[in-house]
């Protein structure tokens, strides 16, 4: 199994199954030449030309024109590198063979394009059909997957709802037992509230306004300020040009919860988390950087959170989204940049 891993990670079994081609195409047509340098030379000329317009085809046209639906200048193009390859293809096959007849265009065309246009038409086309036919599996197991994370994600999401009503009414009652001079046990409390609707009766859509999920952030970070004194600095700020679009719910708190986690607890050096969130060229960038300590991690459930978003933005935005994150030995830092 984890040679097998090995192979797809490098894509050897590509150079296998090449090598394969090759062998089957020299042992049925070295007979055809002299020599077997010659033959070898013709072989090795073939199945590179091949190679090249298999991976052109299945690594650009089929993604950026067939995917597309562009259909008519997609079938254009190909038979252009088609014609194209099998000439050049030709030209360097008679200087190595030293056939001169094969360097010019005149005579025996149709036994050119018989021998050479039609094979690499009918052997493309099949290279195109085992990619759509791959491509379709791999679409398939990710939709399979998808389905179970948001199954799993609204069971864990129902769980969550047991009797809210009563939960709701509970705060209402401990936050009017308060007293009305200690604002800032009220007002960390109503700031939970906030959060727990947002997570109860909105985070459970598809997509949320990115002004909603900003909000939620900041009551989070708000709610962490209270719990830390004067040591520590927390830094939250969102330009204004982050509006107008929508996210997944709950995608970037678990990288905030992270930060104050782990953050350091130095006595007589800088303890912060920052959090900041901007927007440039389509894309929503966000990053949080905290400070922290050079010690070694025990708890097996460390970085869980981590993980789950990390697949949550693998399955819901392919190819859209770009995360780095850096691990030093007093900061550590998450950079997110997601086109939106």
């Amino acid at each position: 199994m984890h040679n097998a891993k090995f192979f797809l990670k490098y894509n050897l079994h590509h150079v296998v199954i090449w090598m394969l081609i090759f062998g089957t195409w020299f042992m049925l047509r070295y007979e055809d030449y002299s020599l077997p340098a010659t033959a070898f030379k013709v072989t090795l000329i073939k199945v590179v030309d091949l190679a090249a317009l298999v991976y052109f085809t299945n690594y650009l046209l089929v993604p950026k024109l067939l995917y597309k639906k562009h259909y008519v200048l997609f079938a254009v193009i190909l038979i252009c590198i088609i014609l194209l390859s099998s000439y050049i293809k030709m030209n360097i096959i008679g200087r190595v063979t030293n056939n001169p007849a094969l360097l010019h265009l005149s005579g025996n065309w149709k036994g050119r394009v018989y021998d050479n246009v039609i094979p690499h038409f009918f052997l493309v086309l099949a290279g195109v059909a085992f990619k759509l036919m791959f491509d379709y599996t791999a679409m398939q197991t990710k939709m399979a997957d998808m389905a179970k994370e948001k199954a799993e994600a609204e069971l864990g999401f129902l769980k969550s709802q047991i009797n809210p009503h009563f939960l709701f009414n509970s705060i209402n009652a401990v936050y009017f037992l308060i007293d009305k001079e200690n604002k800032e046990a009220r007002e960390a409390l109503h700031k939970f509230s906030e959060m727990l609707r947002y997570q109860l009766y909105e985070a459970g859509d598809d997509k949320i306004p990115i002004e909603k999920e900003i909000s939620f952030l900041n009551d989070y970070v708000a709610l962490q300020k209270i719990r830390k004194d004067e040591r520590y600095l927390v830094d939250f700020s969102a330009a204004p040009e982050v509006k107008g679009f929508s996210i997944e719910p709950l995608l970037l708190v678990s990288f905030v919860e992270n930060a104050f986690k782990h953050i350091s607890h130095h006595s007589n050096e800088a303890n912060y988390v920052k959090v900041k969130l901007s927007k440039a060229n389509g894309a929503l960038d966000f990053l949080v950087e905290n400070s922290k300590e050079n010690i070694i991690v025990t708890d097996k459930n460390s970085g869980i959170g981590l993980q789950n978003v990390q697949r949550r933005l693998e399955l819901l935005y392919p190819g859209k989204y770009d995360l780095s994150i850096q691990n030093g030995a007093e900061v550590y830092t998450v950079h997110l940049k997601l086109h939106v």
